[in-house]
């Protein structure tokens, strides 16, 4: 007798009928096999299996809810900051062979701002926290975890985060510096909702920040025009119960193939086996990097939208990083999307690298164009090559206090 109310009998000419289910071959089966047929009270062995194991699936389901919850997260407030000194592109008249009306035809870009020479990205990426704990009087004080996204560290160790921890005096939070590029900011809260998913952390800090101008190239007029400093800072929080998740599916793929054509090395002189230059400025490949960026984001927006069930039409605001105006252009134009949906940066701060979506984000909060509610969706692409996007809905507020950082 088995627990489960069935038997085991031999078979037999005589029970054969009764033993074995429709569909069997009887002339193949061997002598002194059996079958398993249902006992006479099989009702009472469920009866008591399901006493057993109902407890069990009762608490799997409580698990299975908890779960649910857990993986809810929202992203509660934003803050930016850039240094004081803004660059325009008459600057660069006075030093290259280029002109304001060159610039702004192949790149958008009016002007950016440029960090101090005793000011670095350590010192952005606590100012933009800052003026995020100002604008939404938010506590940083339980902040379980500290993700800096960034290309340019003061200082390899301690990292970027770590020092970020250290000045904002939060007491009790992990830290890690992430090196994606322009993806960085993306990846950063990718990584955020995974920690949230996990039911590890809570409460995460996530800033984009960097200091290209310090790694720029200045007598290359093909890249130097390019770039500007600044950094923003977010907060990703566990939803309450009951609360909506506010963080939706994602999407992330590499390239690694691309390496040289996109690069920033003091270190090692190859990549991927061929010779580059070590001298910790940054190197690109404007033609290589303008056409895979063109095809990555139309892509990546296309899979976005269909991964979160979505549709086109569902979008709010797109924030794409802020590479090159007229890239953005080519790409909304070519897929029908109204460029009024497109929220940039680069125009008034140059590529501003992994700080170019938060800041599109702060100044379209600023400016009453994102609302609460609406869907977004963010987009990060940059050196590796690789990328990382995502749908979110927006939690953050409008604030008056808004205006007095522009």
């Amino acid at each position: 007798m088995y627990a489960s109310g069935w038997q085991q009998v031999p078979v037999s000419a005589s029970n054969i009928g009764k033993s074995v289910t429709s569909g069997i071959d009887c002339n193949k089966i061997k002598p002194g096999a059996f079958a398993f047929v249902p006992c006479a009270n099989i009702n009472a062995h469920l009866t008591k299996i399901c006493a057993i194991f109902l407890p069990y699936c009762l608490s799997l389901q409580r698990i299975n809810q908890y779960n649910k919850e857990q993986m809810n997260a929202k992203i509660t407030c934003i803050g930016i900051y850039h240094p004081q000194q803004k660059v325009y592109n008459s600057y660069f008249e006075e030093r290259l062979e280029t002109s304001d009306q060159w610039i702004r035809e192949r790149t958008g870009i009016e002007s950016r701002f440029f960090a101090a020479a005793d000011e670095f990205t350590s010192d952005l990426c606590v100012k933009a926290a800052q003026n995020m704990i100002d604008i939404y009087d938010k506590d940083v004080s339980d902040v379980d975890f500290i993700i800096v996204a960034t290309t340019t560290p003061d200082i390899v160790v301690p990292s970027v985060a770590s020092q970020v921890q250290a000045r904002l005096q939060i007491p009790h939070a992990g830290a890690i510096d992430l090196s994606s590029a322009c993806a960085g900011f993306c990846l950063g809260l990718i990584m955020a909702k995974g920690l949230i998913c996990a039911g590890s952390h809570k409460k995460i800090l996530i800033i984009g920040a960097d200091t290209l101008s310090k790694v720029t190239d200045f007598t290359d007029r093909t890249t130097c025009i390019l770039f500007g400093d600044a950094a923003g800072a977010v907060i990703m929080e566990a939803c309450e119960e009951g609360e909506e998740n506010s963080v939706y599916n994602v999407i992330t793929e590499t390239n690694g193939v691309y390496g040289k054509d996109l690069y920033l090395t003091n270190l090692n002189k190859m990549i991927n086996g061929e010779e580059v230059v070590a001298n910790n400025k940054l190197h690109q490949n404007g033609r290589t990097v303008y056409k895979w960026a063109i095809q990555t984001l139309s892509k990546g927006i296309s899979d976005l939208v269909a991964k979160n069930n979505l549709t086109i039409d569902d979008i709010a605001y797109f924030l794409p990083h802020s590479a090159n105006y007229r890239l953005l252009e080519a790409v909304f134009n070519n897929m029908g999307i109204d460029m009024d949906r497109c929220l940039d940066s680069v125009r008034k701060y140059g590529n501003t690298s992994a700080a170019s979506i938060p800041l599109a984000y702060y100044n379209g909060v600023r400016e009453g164009k994102i609302k609460m509610g609406d869907n977004l969706l963010l987009m990060g692409f940059g050196g590796g090559f690789t990328y990382g996007g995502l749908c979110i809905k927006n939690n953050i507020p409008y604030s008056e206090k808004l205006q007095n950082h522009k």
